[in-house]
């Protein structure tokens, strides 16, 4: 997957600055269901997702509790632990198999130093997900249990075939059978 595309959404980069934001990159594969950032460790690369779904999560009392879903393109991990590099309070797991590339901090760093376009196309980036975490923040505060359905229905139609019903339930805050109700009634 070329990234560039999809950097270019967010601010506009040269493709000598793609190029040295890349060199930096490994590629990294995970099988389904395997950790990639456990609870208690600290999320020391940046992930730009090759192919795959991805779930951050994390448990209190008996319950699981979703906090995002990441897949192509875009980044991945525990954005906390890694902007502050302190062990995560989430875990990070392959939903399916999954590729990425994997761009370490400190490199990510350097590249910062080294180019304001790319320091500010993370910026946009970061605000980006600023934005969206409101967003998700409003939906679980304001919308009815339907309405947060078709609002995520309607922003990632693909994840309502690959992802657990019960872990899309999770991360919408609806019961499991008020979920299943609303996937077989619900006309989107």
């Amino acid at each position: 997957m070329n990234y560039l595309t999809f950097f270019q959404q967010f601010h506009p980069i040269t493709q000598a600055d793609y190029q040295l934001l890349i060199a930096g990159c490994t590629t990294r594969s995970y099988e389904r269901g395997q950790v990639i950032t456990a609870e208690g460790e600290v999320q020391r690369d940046l992930l730009l997702v090759l192919n795959g779904v991805q779930m951050s999560f994390a448990e209190h009392g008996q319950r699981l509790h979703v906090m995002a879903f990441t897949y192509p393109p875009g980044l991945s991990g525990v954005p906390d632990s890694f902007l502050t590099q302190t062990p995560s309070r989430f875990t990070l797991q392959a939903l399916t198999d999954t590729q990425v590339l994997s761009l370490p901090f400190p490199t990510l760093n350097d590249l910062f130093n080294r180019s304001c376009q790319i320091e500010r196309l993370f910026r946009k980036m970061t605000e980006a997900v600023l934005v969206g975490m409101i967003q998700r923040h409003f939906e679980l505060q304001s919308f009815s249990i339907e309405e947060r359905f078709l609002a995520f229905a309607r922003r990632s139609p693909h994840l309502l075939e690959l992802v657990p019903h019960k872990y899309l339930a999770s991360y919408l805050n609806i019961n499991p059978t008020n979920f299943s109700k609303l996937f077989n009634s619900v006309k989107m």
